[in-house]
């Protein structure tokens, strides 16, 4: 398979170039490798010319976003200008620029510093062009090729280092694993929340089960279980899923990987139209449970890819046909051209070069972003213990951040 499907989408990180003079009224680069850049005022924003790109802002985004000490609290990293305040039709009185800065006067003379790099990277261009997580499109060749390197448990454990090579793996790829974990409940939960806080739902904190059907799941058999994203029925599905094979006593049950990313990508590059329906259409899922010991109604509502509105990054699929309800919220003359649009990211997840097949085994516990990364399973025979949990996504990224990674 050739690497060409590879796409590292990784954010803005600038590096502007030192070494400026002022020429005039316009600042130009000295350095012949970069380019000039200028500003002007106009009646409605200022534009920005600088590293090759063109931003307007707007003035009242200018000053609602002072960071001077009167407007903003650089401890705790808050505002506290009153943005309800500003004049909505705002416009500096005078201006200046010197090699790495602008300075905007308002007309209660108020003086705003903004550094042109971080103007440049908090506008609303180059957030278009950029991505908010760096990531690494894979099918099964490309993950292979990829040799994503496994977590050793005690340095994992220990090791901040560890940690950091294991999150970055989980954000380029959607899954990540550490090895020699001891087959327990115990041990697992401790791996998941050296990551992440525990999420807890109605299936508990942490699951320990096995093809009982003790659950009104289909995981809870020994039936092969099609690609999937779980917690479709929730308004916020589960950010990560835990797996830890404790004892397999018979044959099958390899777990199936896809990544969901890869194929939004390829309906997005192919079918731009669909990719657009499966974008903005809100759809169903729901999981009804009526149990003697477990009664549970969910129901989630949401479109099967959801992006970012400025650069049309998929941040979310929420996929799974077991668990999708009544097609009620879609308009009939939507309803063919939604079926077919999803009848082609079905055909791209199921394309035999894109699946991932592991095989679980006690010690190798798998973190999977179940906002990216479908999971299934093939049947299987004899007895087959499994445990693990649903970490909170807004943790792992905190974690992830918290130790320097772009998250």
């Amino acid at each position: 398979m050739s690497l060409t499907r590879v796409l590292k989408r990784l954010s803005v990180s600038v590096l502007w170039k030192q070494g400026l003079k002022s020429l005039g009224g316009r600042l130009q680069h000295t350095d012949a490798q970069s380019s000039a850049f200028n500003y002007q005022l106009l009646s409605d924003c200022l534009e920005l010319n600088y590293g090759g790109l063109v931003m307007h802002f707007d003035y009242v985004w200018l000053r609602d976003h002072c960071r001077s000490a009167s407007c903003y609290n650089s401890k705790t990293n808050q505002r506290n200008l009153d943005t309800a305040g500003i004049d909505l039709d705002i416009r500096p009185s005078k201006s200046r620029a010197d090699e790495h800065q602008l300075f905007l006067t308002w007309p209660d003379g108020h003086v705003t510093r903004y550094g042109l790099a971080w103007l440049a990277q908090n506008s609303y261009e180059g957030q278009k062009r950029s991505a908010m997580q760096p990531r690494v499109l894979w099918d099964a060749d490309i993950y292979a090729s990829a040799r994503a390197p496994s977590a050793c448990w005690e340095k994992f454990m220990s090791c901040d280092e560890e940690l950091k090579i294991f999150l970055n793996c989980f954000l380029l790829y959607g899954i990540a694993f550490v090895e020699g974990v001891p087959p327990t409940l115990e041990a697992t939960e401790a791996a998941t929340r050296r990551v992440s806080l525990i999420r807890e739902t109605m299936y508990g904190r942490m699951w320990n089960f096995t093809s009982d059907f003790s659950r009104g799941d289909t995981a809870y058999t020994k039936l092969a279980l099609d690609r999937h994203t779980d917690t479709s029925y929730f308004q916020e599905p589960c950010g990560i899923q835990v797996f830890h094979c404790l004892r397999h006593e018979g044959t099958g049950g390899r777990t199936l990987l896809v990544d969901g990313f890869h194929a939004a990508d390829a309906v997005l590059q192919r079918t731009p139209g669909n990719f657009e329906l499966l974008s903005h259409v809100p759809i169903k899922h729901e999981y009804v449970e009526n149990l003697s010991e477990h009664r549970n109604h969910m129901i989630g509502i949401g479109p099967v890819l959801n992006v970012y509105p400025w650069n049309n990054e998929v941040y979310m699929i929420r996929y799974n046909n077991y668990d999708r309800s009544v097609m009620n919220t879609v308009a009939h003359d939507v309803v063919r051209r939604w079926y077919a649009a999803h009848r082609e990211l079905t055909a791209e997840l199921r394309r035999p070069e894109n699946e991932l097949w592991v095989k679980l085994k006690p010690g190798k516990v798998l973190f999977i972003d179940n906002w990216r990364v479908l999971h299934g399973r093939e049947s299987f025979t004899g007895l087959r213990q499994l445990c693990g949990c649903y970490l909170t996504r807004d943790d792992v990224l905190n974690t992830a951040r918290s130790l320097g990674l772009h998250a």
